[in-house]
């Protein structure tokens, strides 16, 4: 598993690689996650196309990125969700709160046209 963080303009974007499933280094989520916070960015993308399956330790590393944009007034998502990867987010109903959205700039689109709109009212 791979994340990596980097800040352009006033969007964070993270580009997340491998297996997101138990077993994954919880430290390490919770360090890319404070890097995150760290770069205060009120608008967060993840790029999860280089995710090759995800469990519950990417559903929980996804939520807490959500709800953290979300508790400071920013916004987040989720964007290049291979076919099994997504049907996981369908079926554990995150899809259905989460924005997301097929590529890159599709959600950088989304990022800056809703940008007023409270989180999770698109999809």
């Amino acid at each position: 598993m791979l994340i990596e963080v980097k800040r352009k303009d006033d969007v964070c974007f993270l580009r997340c690689e491998g297996r997101f499933v138990a077993g994954t280094d919880p430290e390490y989520l919770r360090m890319k996650t404070a890097e995150v916070k760290a770069l205060n960015c009120k608008k967060v993308l993840a790029d999860f196309s280089g995710v090759s399956d995800v469990g519950s330790a990417g559903i929980g590393f996804v939520v807490g990125l959500y709800m953290s944009a979300k508790n400071s007034g920013g916004r987040f998502i989720l964007v290049g969700l291979r076919l099994g990867v997504r049907e996981v987010f369908d079926v554990t109903h995150v899809s259905t709160v989460i924005p997301l959205a097929a590529d890159i700039a599709s959600g950088l689109a989304i990022l800056c046209e809703e940008s007023l709109a409270p989180q999770g009212d698109q999809k």
